[in-house]
């Protein structure tokens, strides 16, 4: 029997997974990928570090993709966490758990990660080809026949798409996934900002831009109910259209939702540590002083926040603070308690980390990430209709996805 075709359309992390697992199942295997080198997009992941995996356990995956979730159930307990790090720990990485669980390659390199696998790859002899576009897919009585290059056809018996989704488009991920997923008759959910930026309102955040805040909690309120839908905590920062880091990726999946019916409230406590009672006692102690508000303010503060803090208390900065009133007080403890901003819409998709949306998972076979309408097509990572919060769950469904993808791919060209 002659070894069965795979072609992996996609060389990030989904489709080095699938090829290198197709390899491993003695298929014939080509990886195609349109740009100059594999692992884009896994080479930036985690600020260039690499945030790879978490150490959550099963139900914390599946609840970090919710409403999704359970999909990945079937990859997961196919190709998990575990699974992962002894593949690349075969191939020369090492890696180690920071705070929430995050997994990172020791030595803080995504590249790493990426290098080891493309030399696993090698190792089972996957053809890989970069800088080779795929026009379309081959389509013959309801199955993938394989797919059509600039220059010509490359005949399979299992096509891969593992094409990404639709953000960070300088890494490849231009969608192309969703047209070939049309042309085997999927439908698409249309593809929105995961993990993104907020954009504000207010023109004070330009005044910070650049200023990371750590230690803060940040809540989305409803207005006018005043109902918290989402609260995080740990490290954000001010950009020049409005905020981003860790927190508020993780609260753009929720904003996402309500931003539908209008502009929704992000309530930041500059101070979780302290109750409003701790607050009001520190600030009694501190003003027995003579030292003038706007000095004061930058034992409490950092720096590039003062000055916008003083014009949102409208309070003078030369002011004593001995002389502050109790309402003056009461209006400084209320902004480090809940500094208001109005998110008005989400960072635009080019810049998201993850892509929302993709081939619906009703139109894909979770057991073997096969196509439910065409035959010998799978599907693998972003181009999926998953998305997950931030901490190594998203990179963790493409690995899982790609591999039972290459694997279940292989095997069908052996039956």
């Amino acid at each position: 029997m002659s070894r069965p075709r795979v072609v992996v359309v996609g060389g990030g992390p989904a489709g080095m997974l699938a090829a290198g697992r197709a390899a491993e199942c003695e298929a014939d295997v080509v990886l195609l990928e349109k740009g100059p080198k594999l692992g884009r997009k896994l080479h930036i992941s985690g600020k260039g570090r690499g945030n790879i995996t978490n150490t959550a356990d099963l139900n914390e995956f599946i609840d970090a993709f919710a409403p999704n979730g359970k999909f990945l159930y079937g990859a997961f307990s196919r190709f998990f966490r575990d699974d992962l790090l002894d593949l690349l720990r075969r191939f020369g990485v090492q890696t180690k758990v920071e705070r929430g669980g995050r997994v990172f390659p020791a030595s803080d390199r995504a590249s790493d990660v990426a290098d080891a696998l493309e030399r696993w790859m090698e190792s089972v002899s996957v053809r890989a080809k970069t800088n080779c576009r795929v026009r379309s897919l081959l389509v013959a009585e309801g199955r993938v026949t394989g797919v059509a290059i600039y220059g010509g056809e490359i005949k399979a018996d299992a096509v891969v798409v593992a094409t990404g989704g639709a953000s960070y488009p300088k890494t490849g991920s231009t969608g192309d996934g969703y047209a070939m997923a049309r042309e085997a008759g999927h439908t698409i959910v249309a593809p929105e900002p995961a993990l993104s930026a907020l954009v504000t309102r207010e023109d004070w955040v330009k005044n910070l831009q650049g200023l990371s805040l750590r230690n803060v909690e940040a809540a989305l309120v409803l207005d006018p109910s005043g109902r918290k839908v989402a609260t995080e905590f740990g490290e954000m920062l001010f950009t020049h259209f409005g905020v981003s880091g860790p927190i508020i990726l993780t609260l753009s999946r929720a904003a996402r939702k309500h931003l539908k019916d209008g502009p929704i409230t992000i309530c930041i406590d500059l101070k979780p540590a302290l109750t409003e009672e701790q607050l009001h006692a520190r600030l009694i102690r501190d003003f027995a002083q003579t030292k003038h508000f706007g000095n004061y303010l930058r034992e409490l503060l950092p720096r590039l926040m003062v000055d916008v803090f003083v014009q949102l208390t409208t309070i003078d900065p030369a002011k004593p603070v001995n002389t502050i009133t109790a309402e003056e007080r009461g209006r400084i403890i209320g902004l480090l308690k809940r500094l208001k901003l109005t998110a008005v819409a989400l960072g635009p998709l080019e810049e998201a980390i993850v892509t929302a949306g993709g081939v619906p998972i009703g139109e894909i076979d979770s057991r073997t990430m096969a196509s439910r309408l065409t035959g010998g097509l799978f599907f693998a990572g972003e181009v999926i209709d998953i998305d997950a919060e931030t901490g190594g769950y998203n990179l963790q469904a493409a690995f899982s996805t790609g591999y039972v993808a290459g694997d279940s791919a292989a095997r069908l060209g052996l039956i």
